[in-house]
């Protein structure tokens, strides 16, 4: 996702410096016109000593060591946001660090998946209010023509709203997957099940992108063949439990969908977990094997 935020923004007169941790990346952006940058220090470099924007989009198991980096390098008064999906918990304590820095932190929970250059990004904002409205012309770019953005309060909230996003985009997911798979091994042979999908798909009350999705996805490859059924978790599921847990609030359909990926990871596979494959596929472009 982050080479299609850089993309987007380029296309629409942004200057993008393009930095990965993989060269193939940078060339792939330097073909398109971004300017390349295979070190940290050619980000800073590209801007003569200037304050930059930095957008990082990171797993959040090495969010922390590579903020500690760049801080040691970037100019006073740059921005960082972080679009990745961390855990919230630690937000404050990374504001706080780069604050003393002389810099500000963003935390962006970005959705929109591999869909997202053309459809627009939703961004859910937390953070420094003034880099938020400093931002704004960025943030617009990236949610045309029909994403959207909001800033949601002190650092952490951003995160905290996209991870709560995502926990529910588990059990849609999970709801949707099983009533396939209902109708696939129900007391009917033979029904199609991408014609459900698509019937579904027009104006019935589970209409959705998520559902459009799935009926692509039977459409193209209705047994699931070559799916092996082990679905990855991210970790903003298991942090929206932990935080219900602390608060005493249940979460049912929730934990009942985080418990099915993890029985995937350890051999417990049926077409429903296959089709939860094939639709972060579809939306984010992931490893239909239960990669990342």
């Amino acid at each position: 996702m982050g080479g299609q935020i850089a993309r987007k923004l380029y296309d629409n007169g942004h200057t993008v410096v393009a930095h990965n941790r993989s060269a193939e990346k940078v060339d792939e952006a330097k073909a398109y016109g971004a300017i390349p940058a295979y070190a940290d220090q050619d980000v800073i470099d590209a801007f003569d000593g200037d304050p930059v924007v930095l957008w990082i989009m990171l797993p959040a198991e090495i969010i922390d060591s590579k903020i500690d980096e760049w801080l040691a390098i970037i100019p006073k008064g740059s921005i960082i946001i972080d679009g990745g999906n961390s855990d919230y918990r630690g937000d404050s304590g990374r504001a706080e660090k780069v604050n003393a820095a002389g810099s500000r932190l963003l935390d962006i929970g970005t959705s929109g998946g591999v869909w997202g250059l053309e459809n627009g990004f939703s961004m859910m904002v937390g953070g420094d209010k003034s880099a938020y409205d400093e931002l704004t012309p960025v943030l617009e770019t990236l949610s045309a023509p029909n994403g959207g953005h909001q800033h949601f309060g002190e650092n952490g909230t951003g995160h905290f709203v996209k991870m709560v996003h995502n926990a529910i985009e588990y059990g849609m997911m999970q709801s949707l997957a099983e009533g396939y798979r209902v109708l696939k091994e129900g007391p009917y042979e033979n029904l199609d099940l991408a014609a459900a999908g698509d019937v579904w798909q027009q104006s019935s009350v589970v209409t959705s992108w998520l559902n459009d999705l799935t009926r692509q996805a039977l459409h193209e490859n209705p047994e699931m063949e070559g799916i092996s059924g082990v679905v990855a978790e991210s970790g903003e599921a298991r942090w929206t439990l932990e935080t219900a847990e602390s608060k005493g609030i249940p979460m049912p359909a929730i934990q009942a969908s985080f418990d099915v990926r993890i029985a995937s990871q350890n051999g417990e596979v049926d077409f429903a977990t296959k089709l939860l494959a094939a639709m972060r596929n579809k939306f984010g472009g992931h490893d239909i094997n239960g990669q990342q």
